[in-house]
């Protein structure tokens, strides 16, 4: 970026532009075959003459950077970013020094981000199929949005869209029994924002945080980035095991009930009494991650954690990231109300508000109807794309593999009876070599035990069937060229 000149200041010649102009070339700033600012706005923009502008621009027509057409703005030569190296700054700098929060984010361990157009097909969990996106009423709703906020733009309610939070009232309590005042919604920016609130206004550097184990990898991380220290605690058929939970041992638990996550498990009834007892005995809060419990395939929908608190100790995190699609960005909380204002400062400091002209969108959708007639669409073809994994695993694999969590959800857990786990890092690199992603459970245990087992948690969402059906061929394939390697060995 080139800074304008104060008033006193030395002015900024030709030479100082086209250095600047000449580094952000070839660092891609403007693209290939992008244009420069014009010679007229720039020098408006920097407070120098035009002529300094030309000046600056001809060295770099003069040097290949740019081309120059009558008329037009400059152009970035096309080809010349495979060929230019960028400058970097050759002084050398000073210990980063970051906060402790920071420190502690510099050791946290990251799955990279999804590459998985590259692959034929990716069991990445968390992604939905960019065709499944109802595009048509999203588009009409946003236009529908912009028409009614056109007389007014400005900073709105830090909890979100009094509209949207009214529509959420109304769909949480027809679809999940979950019955609560509008006062108690708070809208964030996806389920992860809602767990960063709740880690900076539950959680103080020290204090101790129940996660199943294994669980939810990004709750984890937000948690300890508090300086909070996590007790990994077992799941089992029943979910989270709360009879190892010593009374006052934690300040927050945070729990999937409705589908544990990842291994699939519905936490008993007699189990989740026991876990809010605990929590007001031990003045605890409780995170219910209600993150996918719309798609349900061979059993009854289950009611929230949240409908049998009588207490207030229960935090209800949705999204519409496994509905809609995760690039919206639209969570909720739905919080006590003793804590109400202290989310809503929270959110207020941390980003003003959600998107606003979003939140309207999605609130005429919802009160309209087509959100829950999107999601019954959507639940037939998860269905479909779920029988088709699981058929295509068994006919494979025969009873070499064992599934779990196949009875809702968007994911399954695979595991190979007949391959150690030693040969799992192998099979990962394999398989995508092959054009196949896959991705373990390991990464989501936070303790040093791990299953014996190779296992993979296979996310479907966003693979159509035939996809689906490649990529368990082509999985076995990995699976063979691993078992004859390890054989010569």
């Amino acid at each position: 970026m080139i800074r304008k000149a104060g008033a006193g200041a030395t002015r900024i010649s030709a030479r100082q532009i086209y250095e600047t102009l000449r580094d952000q070339i070839a660092a891609g700033v403007f693209g290939i075959d992008g244009q420069l600012p014009s010679s007229r706005s720039l020098a408006v923009e920097l407070g120098v003459s035009r002529t300094t502008i030309t000046v600056a621009y001809d060295q770099l027509l003069a040097e290949g950077f740019v081309a120059v057409r009558q008329g037009a703005r400059p152009r970035v030569v096309a080809g010349l970013l495979r060929h230019v190296t960028p400058v970097r700054a050759t002084r050398a700098r000073k210990a980063v020094q970051l906060s402790a929060y920071g420190k502690r984010l510099r050791r946290v361990a990251m799955a990279p981000d999804s590459d998985g157009g590259k692959l034929i097909a990716d069991f990445r969990y968390g992604e939905l199929a960019a065709g499944d996106f109802p595009q048509a009423i999203w588009r009409r709703a946003i236009h529908a949005a912009m028409a009614g906020r056109a007389d007014r733009l400005g900073y709105d309610d830090a909890c979100g869209s009094r509209r949207l939070r009214s529509a959420l009232q109304g769909y949480l309590w027809r679809a999940r029994g979950l019955r609560c005042d509008l006062e108690q919604i708070v809208v964030v920016n996806g389920s992860q924002q809602g767990l960063d609130l709740c880690a900076r206004l539950l959680l103080d550097a020290d204090d101790r945080f129940v996660v199943e184990e294994p669980g939810y990898a990004m709750a984890r991380h937000t948690f300890a980035g508090t300086g909070a220290v996590a007790i990994p605690t077992p799941v089992d058929d029943e979910g989270l095991v709360t009879d190892t939970l010593a009374p006052g041992a934690a300040r927050l638990v945070y729990v999937t009930p409705s589908h544990q996550f990842p291994l699939g498990s519905v936490m008993a009834v007699s189990r989740r009494r026991q876990l809010l007892e605990w929590a007001r005995r031990s003045n605890a809060h409780v995170i219910e991650d209600d993150y996918d419990s719309e798609f349900r395939y061979d059993i009854d929908p289950v009611p929230p954690l949240h409908t049998l608190d009588a207490y207030g100790h229960v935090i209800y995190l949705g999204t519409v990231s496994k509905t809609l699609s995760p690039t919206l960005r639209i969570g909720y909380l739905v919080v006590p109300h003793d804590m109400q204002v202290a989310f809503a400062m929270a959110k207020r400091l941390s980003d003003r508000h959600s998107a606003m002209l979003e939140q309207e969108a999605l609130a005429s959708i919802i009160e309209s109807g087509r959100y829950e007639s999107h999601i019954r669409k959507m639940r037939r073809l998860h269905r479909e794309r779920r029988e088709t994994l699981l058929a295509a695993l068994r006919l494979t694999f025969g009873d070499r593999v064992v599934i779990a969590g196949a009875d809702a959800g968007l994911h399954v857990v695979a595991r190979f009876l007949d391959l150690p786990r030693k040969l799992e890092a192998e099979l990962i690199d394999t398989a995508r070599r092959v054009g196949v992603g896959l991705h373990s459970v390991s990464d989501l245990y936070a303790a040093a035990v791990r299953p014996d087992r190779v296992t993979l948690i296979m996310g479907y969402a966003a693979l159509d069937t035939g996809r689906i059906e490649r990529g368990i061929h082509l999985l076995a394939d990995a699976v063979r060229l691993c078992r004859e390697r390890a054989k010569r060995r």
